[in-house]
């Protein structure tokens, strides 16, 4: 495999985990916008998350004699949940390594799906190192996250639909944390059409991405803080960074009030249920003027990446009444999510 993937090898990853997954619709979104904006619904997804991609695309590599001892992943929860379904596919164990902050939702998916659940201190570094150790001594393959090229292949097919479904796409906005998602449909979407601008958007307080790429190499933050609890990784992946560097037109930042309004906006005008992490986009759309947003899309439609739905309905009433239970943060050592 080439340093960056082509075309033909995301293809390859879609016919591979068709059937599988779900292509999921895009859905035109109600805003007063010169051109037309749409959700492109992976909260719709199997699992509720774009993560059964990756995850699935990733085990159906791996050599069956391998395979059938069983595989490993360490998440803060929704690449948990997508490893379980994908193993339960193929009728092997599968084992997961989450903090003990975990949000229960995402626990208790990944119990029903199949998994056992290994809880393991609260920073990412702490979970990889219980997983390897698991692993070695049970034989179990390993799942990474998202700093993997059967991963990002498999997160691109959400470019590959998107092309498909909207010809006349301008722009799209996706949410970054580990930079797996937006690694794969930059290049995909780049590589098909250059003209369509491709912008990530991470939080005010967990922009390890656009600290990285100010520093010309990945970086790792001594502090992240979010209610985008899926967003939070203190370090963007080494190939993934490469793909963004290459690929992406520009990363935005956006507040936790604005992810909050976006996940609540979705709700209301939408009627879709949404996590934070996967109202990133939108809410990057929604503070822009409508001249600002209308730039990139003169020639055509805006695509906005709703990333997960992986959320309680406690959680949507507690962001409902203006509380901040789900705000969560860390240190370089507390790391707790897996990254879009």
């Amino acid at each position: 495999m080439s340093a960056f993937m082509t075309v033909r090898e995301f293809e390859e990853a879609a016919r591979r985990i068709e059937g599988v997954v779900r292509r999921t619709p895009l859905v035109p979104l109600p805003l007063d916008r010169e051109t037309p904006v749409y959700a492109k619904c992976e909260n719709l997804q199997v699992a509720g998350t774009f993560k059964i991609r990756g995850a699935y695309n990733f085990i159906a590599q791996i050599d069956p004699a391998d395979r059938r001892c069983g595989v490993i992943t360490y998440s803060s929860g929704n690449h948990a949940q997508a490893v379980a379904m994908a193993a339960r596919r193929f009728r092997v164990p599968a084992v997961v390594v989450m903090p003990v902050s975990a949000p229960v939702i995402k626990v208790e998916g990944a119990r029903a799906l199949g998994a056992e659940v290994l809880f393991e201190g609260t920073t990412s570094a702490e979970r990889k190192t219980r997983a390897e150790t698991e692993a070695s001594n049970r034989g179990l393959q390993m799942v990474p996250p998202f700093d993997d090229p059967w991963i990002v292949a498999g997160q691109g097919t959400v470019g590959l639909e998107i092309l498909r479904d909207c010809p006349d796409l301008a722009q799209v906005l996706v949410p970054v944390g580990g930079g797996g998602l937006i690694a794969g449909i930059a290049s995909v979407i780049k590589q098909r059409c250059p003209q369509v601008r491709v912008i990530g958007v991470e939080p005010c307080g967990a922009a390890k991405m656009t600290a990285s790429l100010s520093a010309g190499h990945p970086v790792s933050l001594s502090r992240v803080a979010s209610v985008a609890d899926g967003l939070l990784p203190v370090r963007p992946g080494d190939l993934t960074f490469q793909y963004v560097r290459r690929w992406v037109d520009e990363i935005l930042t956006v507040d936790d009030g604005s992810i909050v309004e976006a996940a609540l906006w979705l709700f209301r005008r939408a009627k879709l249920v949404v996590e934070t992490s996967g109202a990133a986009a939108l809410a990057a759309l929604l503070n822009m003027t409508n001249d600002v947003a209308s730039q990139g899309s003169r020639a055509g439609a805006t695509v906005v990446v709703l990333s997960g739905g992986n959320i309680s309905l406690e959680t949507l009433a507690d962001l409902a009444l203006g509380g901040t239970a789900s705000v969560r943060s860390g240190s370089r050592a507390e790391d707790p999510g897996d990254g879009c």
